[in-house]
C-alpha cells in the first residue's frame, strides 16, 4: 500500500507533468485561455491515460518488444476515439473549444511516456496509481494556469465574474504570449519554493558545521581542518613520487 501511495502522489508535485517533467506543454500552452478548457482538457487525459496505463500493464507480457511502441499508440488513438464521442454527446462546446488537441492526445508525451517507462514494466495496481497521479497532476495544473490567464485576461474564473466593475483586463494574457509569461512565472515560483524548502530541511551547509564544530570542540575541528589540507592537491598528494 505504502509504494502504491507513493506512485500517485508523485506527479501532484515531485514529477508534476508540465512544471517538474516538462511533458504536455502543447496542450499546456494552447488549450488554457480559460479555467474551463484546462479543466476539460486535464479530464481527457485523466481518462485515457489511466485506462492506457491499465490496459499496458495488463499486456505487457504479451505484446512483443518490437512492436510496442505501435501497440501503445493504438491503445491510446481507442481510448481518445472513446472520449471524442463522449465530449461530442455531453459537452459539444468544450469539445469546439478544444478542437484538435483532444484527438493529438494519442501523441501527448505524457501517455506515450508513462505507458514506456512504467506501465510497462510494472503490475497493474501502481500503474493505474502512476497514471492517476499524474494525471490529476496534469489537470490541476492546467486548471491553476487557466485560471490565471482567464482571472487577469478577462476578470472571470470558470465564467463567472470575480474582477471589480472597473477592472481592466490585460488581453494578453489570453493570448499565446500570456501562457508563455504564466508558465515562466508558476516555473520561477516553484523553483523558489523547492529552494527554500531544501534549504530549510537539509541543514547547514559542511562549511558552518565544522564552524559550529570548533565553538564546542576546538580539537576536533582542527583536526578535521588538518586531515582536508594532509588531502588538498596543493600539497602534492596528487603528484607523481620522485
Amino acid at each position: 500500500m505504502h509504494r502504491i501511495w507513493k506512485e500517485f502522489v508523485k506527479g501532484l508535485w515531485k514529477e508534476l507533468p508540465p512544471f517538474r517533467v516538462v511533458l504536455g506543454l502543447c496542450p499546456t500552452l494552447a488549450v488554457t485561455s480559460s479555467a474551463e478548457n484546462g479543466l476539460g482538457m486535464g479530464l481527457a487525459v485523466v481518462f485515457v491515460l489511466t485506462l492506457s496505463n491499465l490496459l499496458v500493464s495488463l499486456l505487457r507480457n504479451l505484446i512483443p518488444s518490437k512492436v510496442r511502441i505501435a501497440c501503445f499508440i493504438l491503445i491510446a488513438a481507442s481510448l481518445v476515439v472513446t472520449v471524442e464521442l463522449l465530449m461530442q454527446a455531453y459537452a459539444y462546446p468544450l469539445y469546439q473549444k478544444l478542437g484538435i488537441f483532444v484527438p493529438l492526445i494519442v501523441v501527448n508525451c505524457i501517455i506515450l511516456g508513462r505507458a514506456e517507462a512504467f506501465a510497462s514494466k510494472n503490475p497493474v495496481l501502481a500503474s493505474v496509481a502512476d497514471a492517476l497521479g499524474m494525471g490529476l497532476g496534469f489537470t490541476m495544473s492546467l486548471t491553476v494556469l487557466g485560471c490565471i490567464r482567464e482571472l487577469f485576461g478577462n476578470g472571470t474564473v470558470f465564467g463567472a465574474q470575480v474582477a471589480w466593475d472597473t477592472f481592466a483586463p490585460f488581453s494578453i494574457m489570453v493570448q499565446a504570449p500570456g501562457a508563455f509569461l504564466c508558465l515562466g512565472l508558476i516555473l520561477a515560483g516553484m523553483n523558489a519554493f523547492s529552494g527554500w524548502y531544501s534549504r530549510r530541511h537539509e541543514g547547514p551547509p559542511p562549511r558552518a558545521v565544522e564552524a559550529i564544530a570548533s565553538c564546542s570542540s576546538p580539537g576536533a575541528a582542527h583536526l578535521a581542518i588538518v586531515e582536508e589540507d594532509a588531502e588538498s592537491p596543493a600539497n602534492g598528494t596528487n603528484g607523481s613520487a620522485d
